[in-house]
């Protein structure tokens, strides 16, 4: 396996699993990455089971081009170099409607961060980048440099939760004025002058909310789960279901959200006269009430698990 993609998969087998796989079912894997959700499900299908990995990353995709060739040639694994926003659209092309599970593992992937060119990590130089697709133009030099401090202010507060937003967007405004920002030392230095010392001592690394920020909007990456898990809810089949794995609070909300919406039916007036048999029923049902967390024997192996939340839903009915 390339060097590149070494990566941990958090909830490898609790993630699958919740999709209760047939062997003989079709299945979409939204997000490729290293492809350990991908080997896992593999696994449990026969000849006659299908899948459809995403992924917008082309590193991945061409690592899954050596890792999965069996199984490509064999006609079980198809993979899409499209963003899962797609989904519905990239699977009708290949004569799909309906399928048996879909699987997210969403945000960043490991080899993202690790790959230092890529320009994610706080903790390496690297060009201003985090691109996942790196045929799209928008950048995060082109986000630092020339989006006004009022857009700034709102992604930082928005995608990043950064309480000190202002001051982050008003430190960088006044460093681009000088000269443009072009590396990702630079922004973690301008970052740092801009957060008061007590609170940089305290709540992680005072940089990390800021590039979660950045990331999420030069990848548009809350839009993109919206629309692909509204589609996802579409294109599954009656005892179908979809696992979503999210690793920070706003796209759990997203996910616990769509989730919630798609199995409860709306407050009928109490005083009408229908039994219980005649009441409309959810379309779709919780697969658990509450998310599955990694275990400890994962996080004492994988730290990048220690966010990690499993939400699953399946679907009961047409």
């Amino acid at each position: 396996m390339s060097e590149t993609f070494h990566h941990i998969t958090v909830l490898l087998k609790e993630t699958v699993d919740a999709l209760n796989v047939k062997e003989d079912g079709s299945y979409v894997d939204c997000t490729l990455g290293g492809g350990g959700h991908t080997s896992y499900l593999l696994s449990k299908l026969s000849t006659k089971g299908r899948l459809y990995a995403f992924d917008q990353d082309i590193q991945a995709i061409n690592h899954a081009k050596d890792r999965f060739a069996d199984a490509i040639d064999a006609g079980q694994l198809t993979l899409i170099h499209a963003n899962f926003a797609q989904i519905e659209e990239e699977l009708a092309q290949r004569g799909v409607k309906q399928v048996d599970g879909i699987l997210y593992d969403l945000g960043v992937s490991s080899p993202q961060l690790d790959d230092r060119e890529r320009g994610f990590s706080y903790k390496q130089d690297a060009p201003l980048d985090m691109r996942m697709d790196q045929s799209q133009s928008l950048t995060a030099k082109e986000v630092v440099n020339e989006w006004s401090y009022a857009d700034l202010v709102r992604i930082l507060k928005r995608y990043g939760e950064e309480k000190f937003a202002k001051a982050i967007a008003r430190n960088i405004e006044n460093h681009r004025q000088k000269a443009t920002i072009t590396r990702t030392a630079e922004l973690v230095e301008i970052i740092k002058e801009a957060i008061p010392a007590p609170a940089r001592r305290k709540g992680g690394h005072p940089a990390k909310r800021s590039f979660q920020a950045i990331r999420i909007a030069v990848n548009d990456e809350l839009g993109a789960i919206e629309s692909s898990l509204s589609q996802a809810l579409q294109l599954i089949k009656v005892e179908g279901r979809i696992a979503a794995i999210s690793f920070q609070s706003l796209e759990d909300r997203i996910v616990k959200v769509m989730f919630k919406e798609a199995s409860t039916v709306d407050n009928l007036p109490s005083q009408l006269p229908l039994l219980e048999s005649q009441l409309p029923q959810a379309k779709f049902r919780l697969v658990n009430k509450k998310p599955i967390y990694p275990s400890q024997e994962e996080l004492d192996k994988n730290s990048r698990a220690q966010s990690a939340k499993l939400r699953a839903i399946e679907r009961v009915s047409e």
